[in-house]
């Protein structure tokens, strides 16, 4: 993702996620509104931002999907409970399903972490045919499957925290605190992805400079190295 692009999605997030909802929230309680009306209301902010994000990158964005649907069941169980924080604790569902799906995910072919880096780089492209055919290897394939056990156990203890503020806070408190709380902790999350890549990457380089200097000593491969043992290629996490 190009710098611009990153900051454009930095700044949509800021004005659609957490800017919008709080003022559409604190307008509406200021005129006179209900709880309940003013938590549906401030739903329409980060809806129409993901409109915008989907006409900006022209697709439909399976994350913005799942959004829309999380805002939707919102303000279908404050229309029917009128209970603002039946609205606020339900804001953690998709939080819990997302890290559900990861840990589910475990148990498939291939990792979530996995699939949403491949659908970055694009299936077809010729990056994106490299980076597939790396699965074959186990020293590419352990990453990725704790990156996404992380990312599961991270999202799952955020939906629980979130439901537990909900109950035992005033109501625009646990408002403020879902609308930061989720992009903090993605923001963690990322930091750590990068880190934990150059990580592997780093190794992986290593691995290939010991390969390299074995090859050309003619001394056959290096039994003693995990990675060089099951087959792994130089690089554990590409470029």
């Amino acid at each position: 993702m190009r710098a611009g692009q990153l900051l454009l999605s930095i700044a949509r997030i800021a004005v659609f996620d957490i800017a919008g909802p709080l003022i559409i929230y604190s307008t509406l309680r200021s005129a006179g509104a209900s709880t309940v009306t003013a938590l549906i209301v401030s739903g329409a902010s980060p809806a129409l931002g993901v409109a915008v994000g989907m006409i900006a990158h022209r697709r439909v964005d399976a994350i913005g999907i799942f959004v829309l649907a999380g805002i939707a069941l919102g303000a279908v169980i404050g229309v029917i409970s009128h209970s603002a924080r039946l609205v606020l604790a339900e804001g953690s569902v998709p939080t819990g399903v997302f890290g559900l799906i990861c840990l589910g995910s475990l148990l498939t072919r291939r990792p979530l972490m996995f699939r949403f880096a491949l659908e970055f780089m694009g299936p077809g492209s010729p990056k994106g045919r490299e980076f597939a055919g790396l699965w074959q290897y186990e020293g590419f394939r352990r990453p990725f499957r704790n990156l996404t056990a992380l990312w599961g156990l991270a999202y799952l203890t955020e939906a629980a925290v979130r439901i537990v503020i909900a109950a035992h806070t005033p109501v625009g408190l646990a408002f403020a605190i879902s609308k930061v709380m989720p992009l903090a902790v993605t923001a963690v999350l990322v930091l750590w992805t990068v880190a934990y890549s150059l990580h592997h990457r780093r190794k992986g380089r290593r691995i290939a400079a010991a390969f390299e200097r074995d090859e050309v000593h003619g001394a056959g491969p290096i039994s003693n190295t995990p990675t060089a043992a099951s087959g792994s290629p130089p690089a554990a996490v590409p470029e």
